[in-house]
């Protein structure tokens, strides 16, 4: 079971907050977005989250609420909102109808081009170039997703009020990294480095840690054969894995 609510942070934060990383990562995607002038865009979602992508010479850059957005797109549920991202309701602009043009010509395409990496053909991920960019995305969706699941769904808050407060890292061994703050049982998730932690979970290479996303090998079995590290406070790995379980079911 999933709820339409928790689905509406993810969607916010992990997959639309994952157009920073994409912007990062790509040079295609900078071109897209570059402008003259920045270009804020805010998501209010009643009964929801609030967030403001702005876009700035090729730059996007995500922070909660919408205060200061020149764009505003508002949702009267969460569920309208979601139907946003899986392609089935076209907001109306309460603010900023000016900048449609760059709604249209540079963020619809930039989000196309995050559809085509995280929902990949197998022909797409014979590019190397192409399969790097996909895992590193799909790792950073799911390690913000984490967070919002722990934060919002009831059975992921089960799971996170068994988790002692510190940081768990997760990574990808030669690739990204994350940090999962805990802090009374409410958890935020930091798409970088993380100089200190309690415990941390490491994918042994990005071939296995995108086989892992898509579902394809067993996480237990490649613990057993060494293919996954994890090192520290087991049970803070143990309950960040039962909520990892649960982000399959939102993105699937």
């Amino acid at each position: 079971m999933t709820d339409s609510r928790t689905l509406a942070y993810i969607n916010m934060f992990a997959v639309l907050g994952s157009l920073e990383n994409l912007c990062e990562l790509s040079e295609e995607a900078r071109n897209l977005v570059k402008t003259t002038k920045p270009v804020s865009i805010g998501f209010e979602v009643k009964g929801g989250p609030s967030a403001t992508l702005t876009f700035n010479d090729g730059k996007c850059t995500v922070k909660e609420g919408t205060d200061g957005c020149n764009v505003k797109l508002p949702f009267s549920s969460c569920e309208k909102f979601n139907g946003l991202i899986d392609g089935t309701v076209t907001p109306i602009p309460s603010k900023g109808f000016t900048k449609i043009s760059f709604l249209l010509k540079q963020f619809t395409p930039l989000t196309d081009m995050l559809s085509k990496y995280m929902r990949p053909t197998e022909e797409d991920l014979k590019d190397e170039a192409f399969f790097e960019i996909s895992t590193k995305l799909l790792f950073y969706t799911i390690s913000v997703a984490i967070s919002q699941i722990a934060n919002h769904d009831e059975i992921g808050k089960f799971s996170a009020r068994h988790i002692p407060d510190g940081v768990v890292k997760m990574s990808i061994a030669g690739g990204p990294a994350a940090g999962i703050e805990v802090k009374n049982h409410v958890l935020k998730t930091t798409k970088e480095n993380p100089e200190k932690f309690r415990a941390l979970m490491e994918f042994g290479s990005m071939k296995l840690a995108h086989d892992l996303f898509d579902g394809k090998v067993n996480a237990v079995a490649k613990v057993g054969e060494g293919e996954i590290a994890m090192r520290g406070m087991i049970n803070m790995i143990d309950n960040i894995n039962r909520i990892l379980d649960r982000v399959a079911l939102y993105l699937a």
